[in-house]
């Protein structure tokens, strides 16, 4: 994540290992984390399967051949 991700309004957020937070109103998404290891986190998502959740890699893929 760069910078600019930052001057937009981006939230952070600290949690340990087996808490959570939520998105949405009525908690339409749950994010865990699970694990940490070597300054890399291990996350679980809980969402409706109709919700895409992507790496962001993969988002930007997918967008950039939307466009294509």
């Amino acid at each position: 994540m760069d910078d600019n991700h930052y001057e937009k309004g981006c939230l952070l957020l600290t949690r340990k290992i087996g808490e959570s937070f939520v998105i949405g109103e009525n908690a339409e998404i749950t994010i865990t984390v699970l694990a940490i290891k070597n300054g890399r986190a291990r996350i679980g998502i809980i969402a409706d399967k109709s919700v895409p959740v992507n790496r962001m890699e993969v988002h930007e893929k997918i967008q950039s051949e939307k466009v294509d």
